[in-house]
C-alpha cells in the first residue's frame, strides 16, 4: 500500500465527508482562477494547475496530482490536514473570514499568513521526515516567494518575519529528530 493511500485512510477516518477532486472540473474553481488572476494584476497564474487547495472538506487538485510521486503526495495531503483541522476549529464562516479579511484580502492578509504558517510548519515537517533536514531547508526559497508574492496575493510582505518563522520551524523539527 503506498503512503498517501494510507494517510487519506487516516485522513476519512477523521474527516469522513473528506473527498479529492480535480480543478479542471469545477465551475467555482476555475471562477477562482480568474478571480486571482485579476486581482493579483497576471501575478497568480497557476492557480488551477500548480496549486491544491481545500475548500469546504473537499481537496482540489490539478491534473499534476496524477503524477505526483508518493511522498509529495503525503507531504501535500498533510499539509491540507492541517487546513481540515483548522476548518473544524474555526467553522467555514469563520476559516473563510480568517483567511480573506484581516487585514486586507492581498498585500496584507495576517489572517491567511497564520493559516499558512501552521500548514507550511506541517510541510517542513513532513519534508524532513520523508527527505531529511536538508530538503526541508531547501524548501526556503519557495515558501518565502510564496509569503511575499503574488502567489498568495502578498499575504505578507516582509520577508525578514518569514526568514525568522521559517528559521524557527526548522530548528524546532531539527531539535525533535535529535
Amino acid at each position: 500500500m503506498l503512503l498517501s493511500d494510507a494517510l487519506i485512510a487516516d485522513i476519512l477516518a477523521e474527516f469522513p465527508s473528506f473527498r479529492i477532486r480535480y480543478k479542471r472540473t469545477s465551475w467555482l474553481q476555475r471562477s477562482i482562477h480568474v478571480a486571482l488572476l485579476v486581482l493579483t494584476f497576471g501575478g497568480q497564474r497557476s492557480y488551477l494547475t500548480g496549486y491544491y487547495t481545500v475548500l469546504f472538506g473537499t481537496l482540489w487538485v490539478p491534473a499534476a496530482w496524477d503524477t505526483l510521486p508518493d511522498r509529495d503526495r503525503v507531504i501535500l495531503l498533510r499539509h491540507e490536514r492541517v487546513h481540515l483541522r483548522q476548518r473544524r476549529r474555526m467553522g467555514d464562516l469563520g476559516i473563510t473570514i480568517v483567511y480573506l479579511i484581516p487585514f486586507l484580502p492581498i498585500f496584507l492578509a495576517y489572517g491567511r499568513a497564520r493559516i499558512e504558517w501552521e500548514a507550511y510548519t506541517e510541510t517542513l515537517r513532513a519534508t524532513a521526515e520523508l527527505y531529511g533536514i536538508d530538503a526541508a531547508r531547501a524548501l526556503r526559497p519557495m515558501i518565502v516567494k510564496r509569503f511575499v508574492g503574488a502567489d498568495y496575493g502578498w499575504m505578507w510582505p516582509f520577508p525578514k518575519t518569514i526568514h525568522r518563522w521559517f528559521d524557527a520551524a526548522i530548528d524546532d523539527i531539527a531539535r525533535r529528530d535529535q
